[in-house]
């Protein structure tokens, strides 16, 4: 059903305003508890991207950071190269920084490297809420904080691990997006949902 049909008449949060493809991500994406590898990377990739802009930036050139990025294959983007860098900086599709660009890069080899060790960055991820997602109550946008000692943590401990564009603020959208904290208003359609919501399968 699209935005604004009866059935998203409900109240939702007020982040989204009235975008449609903010909507479309908050009402089936944000907030539900993910643990796809590929998923995990692409959205540690999107939260890293958005330093210093707006999500609905990121969220206008998703499709061309899938394109670019091999659909977030995390051993394709691991064997990129700086032919490859250059290559990207001249796309338009997505956000034309080298220092973010080859970030993802850096953290699709440190995913393999979790991988050689027989862990992987779902469980690096999850271990900060101890594999339970946190149900907040939060009754308006205000309440909601840019980071906590939960994001800190899990920042702290990617970067020692060596990934980059991993600071507090960036792993508290990412713990809000991938559903480890439930941050939606209570008011909101979706927070009940979310709860519900073991895993998401939508693909936007």
């Amino acid at each position: 059903m699209k935005p604004g049909s009866a059935k998203n008449t409900q109240h939702r949060c007020a982040w989204p305003g009235d975008h449609p493809l903010n909507i479309r991500y908050h009402d089936h994406e944000w907030g539900v508890p993910q643990h796809d590898e590929q998923r995990l990377f692409e959205m540690l990739t999107l939260e890293g991207a958005q330093a210093g802009l707006s999500w609905q930036t990121i969220l206008n050139k998703r499709e061309g950071y899938r394109r670019l990025f091999a659909g977030f294959d995390v051993q394709q983007v691991a064997a990129f190269d700086d032919k490859k860098v250059d290559e990207m900086l001249a796309d338009a599709s997505i956000v034309r920084h080298r220092g973010k660009i080859e970030s993802t890069i850096n953290n699709a080899r440190r995913i393999l490297a979790l991988w050689d060790k027989g862990t992987t960055l779902d469980v690096i991820i999850w271990d900060c809420v101890d594999g339970e997602p946190i149900v907040n109550q939060w009754k308006s946008l205000k309440e909601i904080p840019a980071s906590t000692s939960e994001s800190s943590q899990l920042g702290k401990r990617l970067k020692k691990l060596g990934f980059r564009f991993v600071g507090e603020t960036t792993c508290y959208a990412l713990m809000q997006a991938a559903g480890l904290v439930n941050d939606h208003e209570v008011a909101c359609f979706r927070h009940r949902q979310c709860q519900q919501t073991e895993t998401t399968n939508t693909e936007l």
